[in-house]
């Protein structure tokens, strides 16, 4: 019996060397679902449920270096169940600051092509969030589109597309409705055999309801608008899909917390405009609060920077040096017992 053909869910390129080179002792799937500590995996020989094997479990330190949807991964395969042994290199990770904490990151979905960043155009519509999830998908080393949902509820069109296209200067912008026959027909483009599209947003936007409409079929439960306008969170697993037209989405829980971990890369290009503006400040470190010859609070004040979105640069400046720093200091920590358990055991041979 033929195997599935690992190149339609991605395993291309310097991967599928990877995994040709593996092929004897060992397969390669890749992650279609997660939920707590549950995995789904696809193989050449189908797909199967599979957990993290113990030595992973040991040897992994870190929460972020576990397996998350979109991994390519090292598997023992048995009758029914698939033990993870190793992940393969990501070319690419949306990545976050785990919720509730300061100090942990998450991946939320890895080896992706494009970041869809979907925004209702009703009343949920927020460019600072916007602006938030564009930093993290740059950072990921996808390219992002921004998605604006809901078209057909949305009444001030121009002044919408207008207001995104301060913030989203080199992400491409497309307008859906997923009631509308041809809503979607301006996904088409980035939906391409071999490659993988992430759906990330707030709940509610209407990620599931876009899923559904691309793989024709209510595979993803939705709920209806809230009485505030607002949609109900209804994922809550993370799960990729493989599309009759070729391609691949993946679905993430609505996030209801977005920080940022170590995003400098990302905070460049997404406030690129102040960027360009802040070489021209009299001082090299200048912070853009009170310095003498400030280009960017120059700006503010002759209205061609809005004021908040400075705030927002800085605000997502400082949530990103907090984590970068916290990192180091964990490092830090980590070396620090490590030398003690070294002199602990010596002194216990003595």
């Amino acid at each position: 019996m033929a195997g599935i053909d690992m190149a339609v869910y991605g395993l291309t390129g310097r991967l599928a060397a990877l995994a040709l080179e593996r092929a004897e002792t060992e397969a390669v799937g890749r992650v279609i679902a997660q939920d707590r500590g549950s995995y789904r995996v696809v193989s050449v020989t189908g797909e199967r449920m599979a957990e993290v094997s113990g030595r992973l479990r040991y040897e992994t330190e870190e929460a972020a270096d576990f397996p998350a949807v979109g991994d390519f991964v090292r598997l023992r395969e048995e009758d029914s169940l698939a033990l993870i042994q190793g992940i393969l290199p990501r070319r690419s990770a949306f990545v976050r600051r785990a919720a509730g904490t300061g100090c942990t990151e998450q991946v939320v979905a890895a080896n992706i092509d494009t970041a869809f960043i979907c925004m209702a155009l009703n009343g949920d519509f927020n460019l600072r969030r916007l602006e938030r999830y564009l930093a993290v998908a740059w950072d990921s080393g996808a390219v992002p589109v921004v998605v604006l949902t809901k078209a057909d509820l949305c009444e001030n069109m121009a002044q919408r597309l207008s207001e995104v296209a301060c913030v989203a200067a080199g992400a491409e912008v497309v307008t859906v409705s997923a009631v509308q026959t041809d809503g979607l027909r301006a996904l088409a483009p980035y939906l391409r055999p071999g490659k993988t599209v992430a759906l990330l947003g707030s709940s509610g936007v209407g990620k599931s309801t876009l899923i559904n409409r691309l793989l024709g079929e209510e595979r993803l439960r939705t709920n209806g608008l809230r009485d505030d306008d607002r949609g109900r969170h209804t994922t809550t697993r993370r799960e990729l899909f493989l599309l009759a037209q070729g391609g691949m989405v993946i679905d993430t829980p609505g996030m209801r917390e977005l920080g940022l971990w170590d995003a400098d890369e990302g905070l460049e290009q997404s406030f690129a405009d102040i960027e360009t503006l802040a070489a021209g400040c009299r001082f090299r470190d200048c912070t853009h609060t009170g310095e003498p010859g400030c280009a960017v609070r120059a700006a503010v004040r002759e209205g061609a920077l809005p004021p908040e979105r400075l705030q927002s640069y800085q605000k997502l400046c400082a949530e990103s040096l907090y984590a970068a720093d916290t990192e180091r200091y964990l490092a830090k920590k980590k070396e620090k017992f490590k030398r003690i358990a070294k002199i602990n055991r010596s002194a216990q041979r003595m």
